[in-house]
């Protein structure tokens, strides 16, 4: 589609939003949203006719790209069929999302308890976890995001909790894995993941193992820095669970759907966690919806006793029929194997020589289209280019980077002192190769800050 200007009725937009948009995570009136007029593929744009590369995916959802015909039809066809209906009831949409879902998940995590979003999963996870442990306790990692609603916030290891943590939440956080800025005094990823799940198993046994519901990691950490973690490091914790009678719950609201390769980042690692949260990919966040995958010793605890939880909205058939459509276009058109073939074949290799080029990448992870660079003045020393939580004047070279990346056509995923690269799963090899021109250009931004 051809962006066509039409300033008049962005200003008419921008204005509407800024009198009555109360925006997430932002002080309203230091703000100043981009007026977005349509989106296709890869791309979006404002009223003035000016296009962005989106290697943000939205916020790492847009696995298919926008406005896919197959799941545009599909919504127009379920709300011509049936728009909403009550979560008690067997609709046809919402049992083949599940049925779907579940032949992906690992293991026999069979049973899908759907939800409107990632944050709701999360909770909903949560609290199977300590009803079927009856243990008050959740264990999580420094550097995680899980969600906004409190619960969730709580569970999260990053400032973004800072302002809602009660300190009654009954979560315990520890440190995982991340060799760059170990905590461990590690010098090799063997020594990174035995000091790491040693560091574990030691708080579990200071907090007691009979307090502790539930263990929850993302899968690969996501706005946190997608730390990819160390080979063995998720079967340890799989191991500690089993031995303390933990239940283990990964959270791949981010990285599930294709976006590292696979179906779900824990096929990377051959791991089946008791619970599985995901969202945003299950329908490229075409209509909301998020879910928990559910083992069976846990679905057996509420066969005969109720589950004391649920959502208006829960398996909602737009959003499922999305679903749906989304999954069987991902299986027709390969776009897994896509995100794996352009993420070993191109992003990898790339994003390597832009780090043998700019002095200002620190380093280079990732998998997939699931990858991070991490921004530092100083490779020596690792100082980041912005201290941790910057805001204002101190996050000035990561706004110059933004702006950058931003006057250049390209939109960036810029969290704290790294920015992601996490493009649609389905990007072709010129639009990939397009936005990393974009980024080494705007990459020479970053290194007029470094020492």
């Amino acid at each position: 589609m051809t962006p066509q200007p039409n300033p008049e009725a962005g200003a008419a937009v921008k204005a509407a939003d800024r009198d009555h948009v109360f925006h997430s995570w932002s002080a309203q009136e230091l703000i100043d949203p981009l007026a977005v007029a349509g989106a296709e593929g890869s791309y979006f744009w404002d009223y003035d006719g000016r296009r962005y590369l989106d290697f943000s995916s939205g916020l790492v959802f847009t696995n298919i790209g926008y406005q896919h015909p197959k799941v545009v039809a599909a919504i127009q066809e379920q709300a011509a069929t049936m728009t909403t209906f009550a979560p008690a009831f067997a609709i046809e949409a919402r049992s083949e999302a599940a049925r779907l879902i579940a032949e992906r998940t690992p293991g026999d995590l069979d049973k899908i308890f759907f939800t409107n979003g990632g944050a709701d999963a999360v909770e909903h996870a949560i609290r199977m976890a300590r009803l079927h442990t009856g243990r008050p306790k959740v264990l999580s990692a420094y550097r995680s995001y899980h969600g906004g609603t409190q619960q969730a916030v709580n569970i999260t290891g990053d400032p973004r909790r800072w302002a809602s943590d009660s300190g009654t939440a009954g979560v315990v956080h520890f440190w995982a894995p991340y060799l760059y800025r170990t905590r461990f005094y590690a010098e090799t990823e063997e020594q990174e993941c035995a000091r790491a799940l040693e560091h574990l198993e030691t708080t579990i046994r200071f907090e007691g193992p009979s307090t502790i519901a539930a263990i929850i990691l993302e899968t690969i950490p996501g706005t946190a820095g997608i730390m990819v973690p160390p080979p063995g490091y998720l079967a340890g914790v799989r191991e500690l669970c089993d031995k303390y009678g933990i239940v283990f719950v990964l959270d791949e609201v981010m990285a599930g759907f294709g976006r590292t390769g696979e179906w779900f980042a824990a096929d990377l690692f051959d791991v089946t966690p008791d619970l599985l949260t995901f969202a945003k990919g299950v329908n490229s966040g075409y209509v909301p919806l998020g879910g928990v995958a559910i083992s069976g010793a846990i679905a057996e605890t509420f066969g005969k006793r109720p589950y004391p939880g649920g959502l208006t909205y829960s398996g909602h058939p737009l959003a499922c029929a999305a679903a749906v459509a989304t999954i069987n276009v991902m299986a027709e058109e390969g776009i897994v194997e896509n995100a794996a073939r352009l993420g070993a074949s191109v992003l990898e290799p790339e994003l390597r020589a832009l780090a043998e080029r700019h002095p200002s990448v620190g380093e280079v992870r990732g998998t997939g289209m699931f990858w991070a660079l991490e921004l530092v003045r100083d490779r020596e020393t690792r100082e980041p280019l912005v201290p941790y939580n910057a805001a204002g004047e101190a996050n000035a070279p990561m706004a110059a980077f933004a702006a950058a990346a931003k006057d250049g056509g390209l939109w960036p995923f810029v969290n704290m002192n790294r920015t992601h690269v996490v493009p649609p799963c389905n990007i072709g090899e010129a639009e990939l190769k397009e936005g990393l021109a974009v980024l080494d250009a705007a990459l020479s931004v970053a290194d007029e800050y470094t020492q």
